[in-house]
């Protein structure tokens, strides 16, 4: 396998993304914990296994020493790159983004990480938040709802590539686990706030209005996912996440 630098499509801390005649290959820093990478493996095939247009791993192996997943590669543009294009066309995009994200929500996968147990495990770990807030946030955890549905846990435009013929591949499914589509929901709500307000609003609006779902119950969930993405130490998103935490009325 021949990775030359000129064909980085995705650079981060943790990781370099290649594309190759083979495929997609995501290198990672020997800092990334070989767990981490061989449960995003895992969770690509249990994506695949539901039914969901994924790209299919084709191998987990080590690149100079470092581990690295090959997967398929997907031809088209990011649902993201198209909504920048096409300004114009936001809704509709949006209409379909979350359609996609409702088929996503139909499958199970049982033997999938329950989300629960994610967000309980990156709250407690935090340590910019005292023990009262912690414990707050894990009453509220609690008190949720609990489903099996297949969440992607980073769905947002960026990870869904659209064919010319239009049709979406779902990417990236690092961060899979099974549980509340409230959840799933409140995290693609952030990620969109954390860009642009208006887009956020838009999405929520056509979720709710597609699911049935109250905007409070979504809105309920914030503080949660918030508090859990602080695990990441991305100080750029640090202020950004706290209010969401501070913000909360603890019922």
């Amino acid at each position: 396998m021949k990775l030359e630098k000129e064909n980085i499509i995705v650079e981060r801390s943790y990781k370099k993304v290649y594309k190759c005649e083979e495929g997609i290959v995501k290198v990672f820093e020997n800092n990334h914990p070989k767990s981490n990478v061989f449960n995003e493996a895992l969770n690509q095939v249990r994506a695949e296994e539901t039914g969901l247009d994924v790209a299919k791993v084709i191998s987990v192996s080590q690149v100079d020493g470092k581990w690295a997943l090959l997967l398929e590669y997907k031809e088209g543009k990011t649902l993201a790159e198209l909504m920048k294009e096409n300004p114009g066309k936001l809704e509709e995009y949006m209409e379909k983004f979350v359609d996609l994200q409702l088929e996503i929500h139909s499958k199970k996968a049982p033997l999938m990480n329950k989300l629960k147990d994610k967000l309980t495990r990156q709250i407690n770990g935090l340590n910019v938040l005292d023990a009262t807030q912690k414990y707050e946030l894990l009453t509220r955890l609690d008190g949720m709802p609990k489903h099996t549905k297949v969440c992607h846990g980073d769905f947002n435009p960026t990870n869904v590539i659209v064919a010319e013929d239009g049709t979406m591949t779902v990417v990236d499914w690092a961060h899979a686990t099974q549980g509340n589509a409230g959840a799933d929901a409140a995290m693609t709500y952030l990620l969109f706030a954390l860009k642009d307000q208006n887009t956020a609003d838009l999405y929520l609006k056509l979720f709710c209005k597609k699911t049935d779902t109250a905007k409070q119950y979504v809105e309920k969930w914030l503080p949660i996912v918030a508090a859990a993405q602080l695990e990441k130490e991305n100080a750029l998103e640090k202020d950004f996440l706290m209010k969401w935490v501070d913000v909360c009325e603890y019922q």
